[in-house]
């Protein structure tokens, strides 16, 4: 796929994963303009002035996935849409849950339905493991916003428009993630921990970045992708982190969970394995009539009852890989005044 010739749009370009996406596009695949799509105007000016972004081939349009008229507008021209903009704080969403709807799953349907006007060649949508077997509001909103956009296909038979999703675990040290959380409470000897059990897949905001374009140069229309990453421990985490802080259990919050799945047992039935990834194909399989590809011959199925939960994954990070990955997010909040000492 040549990028050089590609118009992409990123909704919700002005957050931690737009960034860095913007960023390891224009320096490395050099698109031919990217369009960031948010609704903030001082994080688009921030972004611009105060963090660099101001390359002659961005543009900046204040807009929101819930407006479809501004969307359509948005995307005339463009090739490539990532659709990134959603509410993702689980209690915000559990407090607000018009809110989240209306952002998550009509927002969804706007930026489908405009992409689908505008002739848009490429939809991909970013989605959680949250959205497997859904124990809180944000993760139904993202399930229903990913069922959304891969049967969007269907009305794309003829058209040029294709819609695949990526799903993946927590990013370490994005927003409302615990690193961060856990970096301030060391200052006072303390960490609070919900449940000493929990595990949680992880990966790194640039990983997720790459496998996102990954994702977009391979889809055909219709895939969920799925990153083979690693699991940590939340107590490997507090130990890399803070080994002598006193650990205070404070209990799961509501909607929380032990563990998370990106993969459940009735989905395992259409996936292909990969040697880096899993693809979760539409159902049914024989009857699609749209766009159905052949990942068997790229992969294998997978065994009867497979399941790829955080809890049981065969891939763990160690107390010092921890160490490893905590370490520029310490140095970053060091930087700016957040905590006032390192010690990685």
């Amino acid at each position: 796929m040549n990028w050089q010739d590609k118009v992409v749009l990123v909704t919700g370009g002005t957050g931690s994963f737009g960034r860095m996406f913007i960023k390891i596009l224009l320096h490395e695949y050099h698109p031919k303009k990217i369009i960031v799509f948010s609704r903030d105007e001082l994080k688009q000016h921030e972004m611009q002035r105060l963090h660099g972004f101001n390359d002659p081939r961005l543009r900046y349009f204040i807009g929101d996935v819930r407006d479809r008229d501004r969307l359509r507008r948005a995307m005339m021209g463009v090739d490539i849409v990532v659709h990134a903009a959603a509410l993702k704080q689980v209690p915000a969403c559990e407090y607000n849950p018009m809110e989240a709807i209306k952002t998550n799953i009509l927002g969804s349907a706007n930026v489908v339905e405009a992409a689908l006007d505008t002739g848009v060649q490429k939809v991909l949508m970013l989605s959680t493991d949250k959205a497997v077997n859904p124990v809180n509001l944000y993760g139904a909103t993202k399930l229903a916003a990913e069922k959304l956009v891969i049967q969007s296909n269907v009305y794309a038979a003829h058209a040029p428009t294709r819609f695949s999703c990526v799903r993946y675990g927590n990013v370490i040290g994005s927003r409302g993630s615990v690193v961060p959380l856990f970096l301030q409470q060391r200052e006072t000897g303390k960490l609070t921990i919900t449940d000493p059990r929990m595990t949680r897949f992880w990966i790194s905001l640039e990983q997720g970045v790459r496998f996102v374009i990954r994702s977009i140069e391979q889809m055909r229309g219709g895939e969920v992708f799925v990153p083979k990453i690693p699991s940590m421990r939340i107590m490997d985490l507090a130990k890399a982190i803070a080994p002598d802080a006193e650990i205070e259990v404070i209990g799961i919050r509501p909607g929380e969970k032990l563990h998370e799945v990106l993969i459940h047992e009735d989905e395992a039935r259409h996936t292909v394995e990969l040697e880096d990834m899993f693809v979760v194909q539409p159902l049914p399989l024989e009857e699609i009539t749209w766009f159905a590809y052949p990942w068997e011959k790229h992969g294998k199925r997978l065994p009867e009852g497979f399941r790829y939960a955080s809890n049981t994954n065969d891939w763990w990070l160690t107390v010092e890989e921890l160490k490893e990955l905590v370490r520029p997010i310490e140095a970053s909040m060091f930087q700016s005044g957040q905590i006032r000492q390192q010690l990685l």
